[in-house]
């Protein structure tokens, strides 16, 4: 088991390493956007279950930190300016479960618009809520509130928030004089707020490998 453990780290740690390295790499250019505002906004969200409980003021923090740092004029310089509206409307940062039987998983439940400068026009017809997991960097049957404190799940769930807006601009990409793109399938993004749509993706039962496998 032990072993089995370690193994799982080894794989994890290796596969959130190429996620979390893509800053580093220069991107596709987003038609003409270049990010004006970057606005994020935390009142009092749903704080749900098996939760431990942070500030609004440092969602507030890591939100718009994590945007600037992926959408920001280092990574896209377009000749328009376009606002990021950020709305952080539940979250849940796992606490130590039970190893090898539950462990809760760390959620991030937001909506998102998008506003043209010249214009000052809304470009999506209504928010759209998303939510995000983690970005794959919890070892199996322990989860994240084992291995990682609050302010490293934060950091972990607004850097893939920012992830999940800009796989949005993308598919969107006329909003901004590109193309629309057609992404693969990321299931640590998922459209709605899973604390109303899907409870159970927070707190899955885990079950534990047989011995000697």
């Amino acid at each position: 088991m032990r072993r089995l453990l370690i193994l799982s780290c080894l794989a994890v740690l290796t596969a959130c390493g190429g996620i979390r390295d893509d800053l580093n790499a220069a991107p596709e250019p987003l038609g003409t956007f270049r990010l004006g505002h970057n606005i994020a906004v935390v009142n009092e969200p749903v704080q749900g279950p098996f939760s431990r409980t942070v500030e609004d003021a440092a969602w507030q923090a890591a939100v718009t930190t994590a945007v600037n740092d992926r959408l920001g004029v280092e990574r896209f310089e377009g000749a328009a300016f376009f606002h990021v509206g950020v709305a952080v409307e539940g979250y849940v940062l796992a606490q130590p479960g039970i190893p090898l039987v539950y462990s809760p998983k760390s959620v991030l439940i937001f909506s998102v618009n998008f506003f043209e400068d010249a214009t000052q026009e809304k470009l999506n017809d209504e928010a759209i809520q998303l939510t995000v997991f983690e970005p794959c960097c919890t070892v199996p049957f322990l989860g994240s509130g084992f291995t990682r404190s609050a302010e490293e799940q934060m950091e972990g769930l607004a850097f893939n928030a920012a992830r999940a807006i800009e796989r949005t601009m993308r598919e969107n990409g006329s909003w901004f004089g590109a193309d629309d793109e057609v992404l693969p399938q990321d299931d640590t993004i998922l459209e709605g707020n899973v604390l109303e749509d899907n409870p159970d993706l927070i707190a899955p039962a885990e079950i534990a490998p047989a011995e000697g496998t």
